[in-house]
């Protein structure tokens, strides 16, 4: 791996901010955080200072929501923590195509896009794969599975660093799991990010061993520890 690549997904959010995904960017002196509805992840230099935190304070808002897993800086005293979660980042490892799509062929995958938010909000609500909002589906390709014409299986893109493609909002229904829906879904995506000459990785809680064991099946590897940090802004 080039040091430009590790450099990259060492600040994800910063990358993407900075290059593919500055359409959807707000900023203030040297901090950045996507669009209200788009995420909540901000991004800030490698070498915080008072000035710089004050910055994001004035572009988040007062009370609102920042999370910063790629900032191994901590925010002032006055930011109040609202969780900590301990992660890893992998990243793809294979050579050609991912591993083989999982879920039967009667499975009805289809390209998800605005009209299908409700639809998608309702799902994250009941499976808590991670942060999406109305708008996290202009991040990406964001594709589902349905069954009997509900949607019961996403997953989709998020951060775009250069060179790079994540892999996020992986979930599947209670009454759908068991079927294959979450593999087939990662691999025709990954599939996908590989065509276009990018490279997947995506961001998994440690202890989601099940998870762990399906992404290094079909061809992930991990890369580095990560800490989920969220806050709320003065």
């Amino acid at each position: 791996m080039t040091s430009g690549a590790s450099v990259a997904l060492d600040d994800p959010v910063g990358a993407s901010l900075r290059g593919r995904h500055a359409g959807l960017a707000r900023r203030l002196g040297r901090t950045a955080a996507y669009l209200p509805d788009v995420a909540t992840f901000c991004a800030l230099p490698a070498d915080p200072g008072p000035s710089d935190w004050a910055d994001l304070a004035r572009l988040l808002g007062p009370g609102a929501f920042a999370e910063l897993f790629s900032s191994p800086a901590g925010p002032p005293p006055d930011w109040e923590p609202v969780f900590v979660l301990e992660g890893r980042q992998l990243v793809w490892a294979g050579d050609g195509t991912p591993g083989p799509a999982l879920a039967p062929a009667a499975a009805d995958v289809v390209e998800l896009g605005a009209a299908d938010v409700p639809e998608m909000l309702d799902l994250v609500a009941r499976t808590q794969p991670g942060p999406f909002w109305p708008r996290t589906c202009e991040l990406g390709t964001y594709l589902g599975i349905r069954e009997h014409g509900r949607l019961v299986a996403m997953a989709g893109e998020r951060l775009r660093p250069p060179g790079w493609t994540e892999i996020s909002a992986v979930c599947t229904a209670p009454e759908a799991r068991g079927r294959g829906h979450a593999g087939r879904l990662v691999s025709t995506l990954a599939a996908h990010v590989l065509s276009r000459g990018d490279r997947p990785f995506l961001h998994v809680a440690e202890a989601n061993a099940v998870a762990v064991t399906l992404y290094e099946r079909l061809g992930f590897t991990s890369r580095a520890q990560v800490t989920f940090r969220g806050f709320r802004t003065p």
